[in-house]
């Protein structure tokens, strides 16, 4: 083969890599289009690598033409493992019945497992039917339209706390938290993310009013994995409880920890410097970057930039602002 041919061999090759490469970012496989409900977690690649992502090749990867067929499947492969579908599961596995000295009624233990990921993690909260009776009003009154088709188990006369009609609504609820959750938007709504993780924050913050940090830390640290599973799209909405956790490790003196979570809710908020945790947030961690022996100068230069924009206000600290949470 003379070197024009060559030339022409080696241009073709690289083209062809390069319409792969385009028809692989654009078009979603048959499955991925079957499956339009599901959300996914990407995990985005930085376009400055740090260190530890310089020290394994196969994370700087990027699609190009230049690369060769085996490389372009190994780019493919990793980039598979790393975008996962994200879905949820809800199982009822048991009941119990409660009696009360003027009340009687059944609690639904429900297992909320998620799927697609190496995540093992599950939740368990326990809901009666009243519950579920308030959620589906709500829903009815904000998404009549997409409730329209979605029927509910009713309470029957008698026989409500019969083995056959437990069994039959612990089947029926299972269905119902599955369609609601097939339905993006309420699947985003307040009210359904409030039915599974409310009556657990409102535990939490009673026990953080009266000093049971360690109590309160246990509810929180429960539900904080539920409601991350439940706000993806939204992270800014899991501050309070993130900031809650800050305080019950702060009380408890496991700075490490509180300073770690505080990372994680200023990474939440992005520096929306107009949300009411942030300045607490941010002045809660510079005294434990101080007392942690960490750089806190980057924080303080934060404060004083936002201090320098606005007049002087009152601001509450980090504590009094997670008491003031799910307060009836």
């Amino acid at each position: 083969m003379d070197q024009d041919s060559h030339c022409t061999a080696e241009r073709e090759l690289s083209e062809a890599v390069s319409r792969i490469t385009t028809f692989s970012t654009t078009s979603p496989s048959d499955e991925e289009q079957n499956q339009p409900k599901a959300e996914i977690s990407c995990q985005v690649r930085k376009e400055n690598p740090g260190k530890d992502d310089l020290q394994d090749p196969s994370t700087s990867l990027s699609p190009n033409s230049s690369m060769t067929t085996k490389e372009l499947q190994e780019y493919w492969r990793n980039e598979k493992r790393q975008c996962r579908q994200v879905k949820l599961l809800f199982e009822i596995p048991s009941t119990r019945i409660v009696e009360q000295r003027f009340s009687k009624y059944v609690m639904y233990k429900i297992i909320i497992l998620q799927t697609g990921s190496f995540d093992s993690n599950k939740s368990v909260i326990d809901r009666r039917y009243s519950d579920f009776e308030k959620l589906h009003r709500g829903l009815l009154e904000e998404f009549s339209e997409e409730m329209e088709d979605v029927t509910f188990p009713k309470k029957a006369l008698t026989g409500n706390f019969t083995e056959e009609i437990i069994n039959e609504r612990k089947l029926a609820f299972k269905d119902y938290l599955r369609l609601l959750y097939s339905m993006k938007y309420i699947q985003r709504s307040k009210k359904f993310i409030d039915f599974l993780t409310r009556p657990e924050l409102q535990e939490a913050y009673g026990c953080l009013r009266g000093g049971q940090y360690t109590k309160a830390l246990e509810i929180l640290l429960e539900v904080i994995g539920l409601q991350e599973r439940l706000t993806r799209g939204n992270p800014v909405s899991i501050v309070p409880t993130l900031c809650a956790i800050v305080v019950c490790h702060k009380d408890l003196e496991n700075l490490a920890s509180a300073f770690e979570y505080g990372e994680k809710a200023l990474s939440c908020l992005h520096a929306q410097t107009s949300h009411k945790y942030y300045i607490p947030l941010l002045e809660t961690m510079i005294t434990l970057a101080y007392e942690l022996g960490k750089d806190f100068l980057s924080l303080q230069e934060k404060l004083e930039e936002w201090k320098a924009k606005k007049d002087p206000i009152r601001v509450f600290t980090l504590k009094e602002l997670a008491v003031r949470e799910y307060v009836q």
